[in-house]
């Protein structure tokens, strides 16, 4: 019955979520290839022409440091936590739950946390680690690892030796104002859920519209998007 099963991929409005969040990304495509890809989104296909230009891509790139930067000023504000704007930012914002997999982020984290106390004269690329969302209020689990997650941050911020090259934050009372300056200054998007268990998510889709790379398994939008 072909007609009575239809997939209805959930999808995310381009006007928030690179037009009012990303203003300066928004014009710098604007100014390649017009300005109706708000509501033609496939229009974007435009700026291959333009993949391999130095300037196009120091411009992009003067963008996302920028994002960064005021980022950065943000979280220092309202953590009180001194994150390197030029560090990776690594980002997992979405519900708590244990099959989106939060935990595997956090003992990834642990693990680089290992490597750098191990060898800490090493080559490191300097990372910042962030985990944002809210827990289900009897969901013991998620609140549990939401505690870990901090825990983790308390010793790694707190280590001389570590410095500038990891940085865990929790991003409290993840909403939609906050993923509006989120967003524009990941690097990297974690989507990392069991493979089969996500039915779509759409903070990947905001993500990879910002310019982020995606961390992912094959599993929800990942899937069309890869």
């Amino acid at each position: 019955w072909p007609h009575k099963f239809q997939n209805k991929t959930n999808g995310i409005t381009p006007r928030r979520w690179l037009l009012l969040c990303n203003p300066m990304l928004a014009d710098l495509i604007s100014d390649k290839i017009g300005d109706d890809w708000p509501v033609h989104l496939d229009q974007l296909q435009q700026l291959k022409k333009w993949a391999d230009d130095d300037k196009f891509q120091r411009e992009v790139m003067r963008v996302k440091q920028d994002n960064k930067n005021k980022l950065a000023s943000f979280l220092k504000e309202t953590t009180g936590v001194d994150v390197n704007p030029n560090s990776m930012f690594d980002i997992q914002v979405k519900r708590i739950h244990e099959y989106k997999r939060q935990l595997l982020n956090i003992l990834h984290v642990i693990t680089l946390y290992n490597r750098i106390k191990a060898n800490p004269s090493a080559p490191f690329v300097p990372r910042t680690v962030m985990i944002g969302g809210k827990a289900a209020p009897g969901y013991y689990m998620a609140k549990q690892i939401i505690k870990l997650f901090n825990m983790v941050g308390e010793v790694v911020n707190n280590d001389p030796v570590v410095g500038d090259k990891l940085k865990v934050v929790f991003l409290e009372n993840y909403r939609v104002t906050l993923a509006e300056k989120i967003m524009p200054a990941a690097d990297l998007s974690e989507q990392i859920s069991t493979a089969g268990t996500e039915a779509s998510g759409t903070g990947n889709m905001k993500f990879m519209l910002n310019g982020a790379l995606t961390v992912g398994t094959l599993d929800g939008a990942n899937v069309e998007m890869a």
